[in-house]
């Protein structure tokens, strides 16, 4: 059985060059905590850029 990638990339009609995410990539999606981090780094960040316009 062909992987997913090489199904995807196999038509010839509708070549198509749109990476698909591996099973590392889909967990930290799916994961509530890393998603909860990400949520802190970027309001930090924000928070930071907007106290330099002040």
């Amino acid at each position: 059985m062909k992987k997913q990638e090489e199904v995807n990339f196999g038509k010839s009609d509708q070549f198509n060059l749109t990476m698909i995410p591996g099973r590392f990539a889909k967990a930290m999606r799916t994961n509530v905590i890393w998603q909860f981090i990400r949520f802190v780094i970027i309001n930090i960040k924000m928070i930071i850029v907007v106290g330099k316009s002040h």
